[in-house]
């Protein structure tokens, strides 16, 4: 067996090995390389050993060729369609968890994060547990795309003559990460906070009222007098807090998975089980989560515009952390660190086994666009 896997080229079933082989590699790869696996386009009388060494090269130039071409977009891909997966699925959660983090010590409203889910169903229907959703699926495909792909290219260039990364290495890559990734996850964040807490707030002042459809579209203008009101600088209002959170989750997580993904390799060439990628992907991202709960609530009170009378405000981060502190404890920082956990590990899982499947790579393959690149 050679080292690019095609089989033994010195049996006569060479090139009956080789066109099976070739049938694994992409479509658009199969195009190309039609006429270098015809052995009759090679000739007779060329050595066997030659032509054996000029297929495999060629087919291995091919192949590195094709991965660098399509290895940028078929990232985003994969990390955009993760991305809507992920938020469809456990958006409740997540809703559940930013109405907990809200809440301030002696008012509390919801008592679990079961007991959010069910009395926002009573108050504001099956769909109220979806408010902020579309803000969620129109930015989370930039959000989570930039987030994988800048890990990606950080490693790349950190690693040496394809030597492992160290752990710091590995951490400065997934700092970089999610240093890039801010530009669109503090906006989102910032719209989707306000649309998720508006039932709280109304329970809160004790109006259980139905939300009428009229006034879930009245939260959508939420952008538009935020940007009428405070510019572009009111869209990224508790930045600060964003990269507390995002960057030590991403110093944490690429990590971590990174090294739990690699236990599972039945051998260091081969990759792991599209299972094990789950899992180390789940594990790694409900670890992140819980670690860096406590600047997700911080960012959550210092992105929240509207509030009761009775809730405090907030001028920056130390004030909102020293006030936390002093009032609620340190309980107040681990608020919602369940449902955070329930709602990134699914995240990153699905992330992660888009990558393993390649469903970036099969798009990019059977699309017009592999058709004119032939």
């Amino acid at each position: 067996m050679n080292p690019y896997g095609f089989g033994d080229f010195s049996s006569s079933s060479t090139f009956r090995s080789l066109s099976h082989s070739r049938l694994l590699l992409p479509k658009r790869l199969r195009r190309i390389s039609h006429v270098h696996l015809n052995p009759l386009a090679l000739g007779s009388s060329l050595p066997l050993k030659l032509a054996r060494i000029h297929i495999s090269r060629f087919l291995h130039l091919k192949i590195v060729m094709s991965q660098q071409h399509i290895s940028l977009p078929a990232k985003l891909i994969n990390g955009g369609i993760a991305g809507i997966v992920g938020v469809t699925c456990v958006f409740p959660i997540d809703l559940a968890k930013t109405r907990l983090q809200n809440q301030r010590h002696g008012q509390q409203v919801y008592k679990s994060m079961m007991d959010c889910l069910v009395k926002t169903v009573k108050s504001e229907g099956y769909f109220g547990m979806y408010r902020g959703a579309a803000v969620n699926l129109t930015l989370v495909t930039p959000e989570k795309a930039i987030k994988l792909a800048a890990n990606d290219l950080f490693r790349h260039h950190l690693s040496k003559d394809g030597k492992g990364l160290t752990v710091f290495k590995e951490m400065l890559a997934g700092c970089g990460a999610g240093m890039c990734q801010v530009v669109v996850t503090t906006p989102m964040e910032m719209l989707k906070i306000q649309l998720q807490d508006a039932g709280r707030l109304v329970a809160q002042q004790q109006k259980p009222v139905m939300m009428t459809p009229a006034k879930l579209v009245a939260t959508n203008t939420i952008a538009k007098e935020l940007l009428q009101t405070q510019g572009i600088r009111g869209l990224y209002r508790g930045l600060g807090a964003t990269l507390m959170r995002d960057v030590p989750f991403s110093m944490v997580y690429f990590p971590l998975f990174a090294n739990l993904n690699r236990l599972g390799k039945p051998s260091p060439e081969a990759s792991s089980p599209f299972y094990w990628a789950f899992f180390s992907g789940c594990a790694a991202g409900s670890t992140a989560a819980v670690f860096v709960n406590p600047c997700d609530v911080v960012k959550t009170r210092l992105q929240s515009m509207s509030k009761v009378s009775s809730e405090e405000t907030y001028t920056g981060v130390m004030d909102c952390v020293s006030k936390i502190m002093r009032k609620e404890g340190p309980s107040g920082f681990l608020k919602g660190a369940g449902c955070r956990a329930l709602v990134i590990a699914p995240l990153f899982g699905i992330a992660q086994v888009m990558y393993f499947v390649g469903v970036g790579e099969y798009i990019l393959d059977n699309s017009p666009l592999s058709l004119l690149s032939a």
